[in-house]
């Protein structure tokens, strides 16, 4: 199992909010297709324009490279942001009802 965690600042409020509209579109197309094999969370920072995901892999493979919702999300994604994204590893220590 392996915790990804990406975050990264959109240009402006107007990238911002079709940023969300796009991780929206993924979490309805998971959510369809129950692909398994992960855990994801994505939050917009109360700056409005950051967003972190969190991502649990439970196996080797990206259950997100079959998502065509994630294909279309990555294809605009550097039009929509001011910078390189950062990515770190992380060891999750413990979570408390923290997906409901």
């Amino acid at each position: 199992m392996s915790t990804h965690v990406i975050q990264y600042t959109t240009k402006d409020a107007e990238a911002a909010d079709e940023n969300q509209q796009l991780v929206e579109k993924i979490f309805a197309q998971l959510n369809a297709d129950d692909p398994g094999g992960m855990r994801y969370a994505t939050f917009r920072l109360a700056d409005g324009v950051t967003f972190v995901h969190v991502v649990v892999h439970e196996t080797d493979d990206n259950p997100l490279d079959g998502i065509a919702a994630f294909a279309e999300f990555q294809k605009g994604f550097g039009d929509r942001v001011g910078g390189p994204p950062s990515f770190s590893d992380a060891t999750l220590l413990g979570s408390y009802r923290f997906a409901g």
